[in-house]
């Protein structure tokens, strides 16, 4: 078993070795919403609660594109401690994947904790005191325990820490997990709204009083050219750099899964749409994950979103 400690050697597998299906389970309260959820940001088809019928079901489709999480709990349909260990026996045995059962520890103190927070109902005690229903879930998946893969003892861990530590066992850098979208758009249809951070590029000048122009938009090296003839191009455009390539990796360690970066000009074609391109290629190079949006081409019948 490979047990969580914050404290030891980081011996956690590359991830080429990583497990194509993890089944995470352990008591009510321990963290296993929020680890399905971080395992998801980490690029895996994730799915909460699924009956153990449904497993197999599930591996006989579509051969897997990208690895796979399932949250188990005492909650899930037919569970029952037995059935689970079939079918991990049985997911051990399929020479098409490789299985890891990722089980979520916690003390009964600080289960009975967070179950005084939030004041909800145990659900093997749904009449009876939270500590009878934690009690019981813990005798009762003890066996599972014992065969875990990987223990993590989420007793002393926030929610940062918990996506730190699955980070360890099952995730990528990350400068590679974070995924970042660019896109350009044009101020008369308003900001985007799912924006995290905006760029008024009016200021420079505007291709589209140029006549041999106006018919094309940034993503030709007409129009770049012209754009970055602008004497304030080079150090505004060497500032946003210098500022996103500050701040990326900031934003990764805090967990931040997707970022999203708009460039706006007055017609959504030209300006906006050479900074986006520029900076897409830029932090490319740089090997971060990037895609393209621009807005105001799509309804020209162009081909405007792309990935890097």
């Amino acid at each position: 078993m490979k047990q969580s400690a914050t404290d030891t050697a980081d011996t956690s597998p590359q991830l080429a070795d990583r497990a194509d299906l993890v089944l995470v389970t352990g008591p009510s309260g321990a963290g296993r919403t929020t680890a399905i959820r971080v395992l998801e940001d980490m690029g895996f088809e994730a799915i909460d609660n699924i009956p153990l019928s449904l497993v197999p079901r599930l591996l006989d489709g579509p051969p897997l594109t990208r690895p796979i999480a399932l949250g188990l709990d005492v909650r899930t349909r037919d569970f029952s401690v037995e059935g689970l260990l079939d079918l991990l026996s049985m997911l051990q045995h399929d020479s098409r994947i490789q299985p890891e059962l990722v089980y979520l520890d916690c003390t009964d103190e600080k289960l009975l904790r967070r179950y005084s927070e939030t004041r909800r109902r145990h659900p093997m005690a749904p009449a009876e005191s939270p500590i009878d229903g934690i009690r019981r879930e813990t005798s009762l998946l003890s066996p599972v325990r014992d065969k875990a893969d990987t223990l993590i003892d989420t007793s002393d861990m926030s929610p940062h820490d918990l996506r730190a530590e699955l980070a360890r066992w099952f995730g990528q850098a990350d400068e590679q997990r974070l995924s970042i979208s660019l896109q350009s758009f044009s101020y008369k249809r308003g900001v985007p709204p799912s924006a995290d951070m905006v760029f008024d590029v009016r200021f420079l000048k505007n291709p589209y009083w140029n006549a041999s122009l106006r018919a094309l938009d940034g993503r030709s090296h007409e129009v770049a050219d012209y754009v970055s003839t602008d004497p304030r191009f080079a150090p505004f455009f060497e500032h946003i750099l210098s500022m996103t390539r500050l701040l990326l990796p900031a934003y990764a360690d805090e967990g931040k899964s997707h970022l999203s970066i708009a460039f706006g000009c007055t017609g959504g074609q030209h300006r906006s749409v050479a900074l986006t391109e520029k900076l897409a290629a830029a932090l490319a190079a740089n090997g971060w994950r990037v895609s393209i949006r621009h807005r105001e081409l799509e309804g020209r019948n162009v081909a405007s979103q792309s990935h890097v």
